[in-house]
């Protein structure tokens, strides 16, 4: 096969995965294209804590990629990337499907990276797909429900902790929801809300160090601890070994220990390992072992690989690793590859910032707008949902939640 009958290959069901698939559909270009992802479904991880709470449901947070592609002349395979050959333009699955590509597109995102704290892995819940928000939910369900019926204070105490572990906007905003949502459910069975403890670890010395966020430090600590559960900040605090129930850590070099039934992992992320196993030289990559890209994306001594989202990184231009940033890429990505079908050049990446969206609480958020204006509280929330149902993936989709989503807010403010 030559190149013009192989396909165009996306890794990575992502945001930029699947918005460079979906903006290919929309611009009707021609050339054969396959998206590829271990996963069924997608998940629009923004709003993960929506979807944890129940404000929002799994058809809207959680869509299929067979229903996001339906009708759409891209093929999904579901399926195990084994090992991808830049060389010879090949990628292996785990299913012993073989592709030969003429064009490949990176957008296999990050892993949980933990940073090898002992039992982190074992003894910890991620929090990063749908599964995880099902499983996290479950769990604690399981502990309130255990902890309505023991009598001993200080198992009951340990049920009803809850140790998140990271302060950057994942364990923020998750510590928030939490701060919200347990104290409703332990209510309904009978519970003193009274008795919970949502704790959020840190290593550094403040919330959101070093993130896009950091201008919302201020309002993001003062509204953790207005929560109906008001989250408990201990920063300064190193992490050294997650156990079944119980955190050790050292806080300012003071050993420390926190029994806690339920233990979250937000503690940061890792590149993807098999973006590590590349036959790409160190030079182009940065000290994380992300891939280093041109402007227009592109590999730099494979033009035919663009990669976007967490696993690359234009150093003449770095982005923050979020939802927005992914979207345009994948939108840049596909427009690309259209000008490349078509014989013309290609453009640079152009991203604009819009600003940036953080969820603190139930119906709480707040939002920095173009980086000028601040927002928050209930009117915060409103910006940042409809900001995010504005970017889910397909017209249909948008509508159907959009719809669904105003009506529910809607009841809600006519019922208060």
């Amino acid at each position: 096969m030559n190149d013009l009958t192989n396909p165009t290959l996306i890794l990575g069901g992502g945001f930029t995965g699947l918005f460079t698939a979906l903006h290919l559909r929309h611009q009707r270009c021609s050339v054969p294209t396959v998206l590829i992802d271990k996963e069924e479904r997608f998940i629009f991880k923004p709003l993960l804590y929506e979807f944890l709470s129940s404000e929002m449901d799994a058809n809207q947070v959680w869509p299929r990629y067979e229903e996001l592609l339906h009708n759409s002349g891209i093929t999904f395979v579901q399926d195990t990337i084994q090992a991808i050959d830049l060389q010879q333009r090949k990628v292996g699955l785990t299913s012993g499907l073989r592709y030969t590509y003429s064009h490949l597109v990176l957008a296999l995102g990050s892993t949980t990276g933990y940073f090898n704290v002992e039992g982190a892995q074992e003894n910890s819940l991620p929090f990063r797909t749908g599964t995880d928000a099902i499983a996290l939910a479950r769990h604690l369900r399981d502990c309130l429900q255990l902890a309505s019926q023991t009598e001993d204070p200080q198992q009951r105490s340990t049920l009803l902790t809850v140790a998140v572990i990271g302060a950057g906007p994942s364990g923020v905003e998750l510590a928030a929801t939490l701060g919200d949502l347990l104290p409703d459910w332990y209510t309904q069975l009978g519970g003193n809300f009274q008795e919970i403890r949502v704790v959020l670890l840190n290593r550094g010395k403040e919330i959101l160090q070093g993130d896009v966020n950091s201008r919302l430090r201020e309002t993001a600590q003062t509204t953790l601890e207005k929560r109906t559960v008001p989250v408990n900040l201990l920063m300064e605090s190193e992490v050294t070994s997650v156990q079944t129930n119980f955190v050790e850590f050292k806080r300012r070099n003071l050993p420390d220990t926190l029994p806690a039934a339920t233990i979250v992992w937000t503690a940061g992320t890792a590149t993807h390992p098999l973006i590590k196993t590349l036959a790409v030289a160190e030079e182009y990559r940065d000290k994380h072992g992300r891939l280093k890209v041109t402007p227009m994306l592109q590999l730099p001594h494979f033009p035919e690989v663009f990669a976007g989202g967490d696993c690359a990184v234009d150093l003449e231009n770095p982005l923050p690793a979020t939802a927005q940033v992914a979207y345009q890429q994948g939108a840049m990505i596909a427009r690309n590859l259209k000008a490349i079908s078509e014989g013309r050049s290609l453009s640079p990446a152009h991203i604009s910032l819009r600003g940036t969206l953080l969820k603190l609480g139930l119906a709480e958020s707040v939002a920095e707008i173009f980086d000028r204006f601040e927002v928050k509280g209930t009117l915060g929330h409103l910006i940042r949902i409809a900001t995010y149902l504005e970017l889910l993936p397909t017209p249909v989709h948008d509508f159907k939640a959009t719809t669904e989503w105003l009506t529910d807010e809607v009841f809600h403010v006519i019922n208060k």
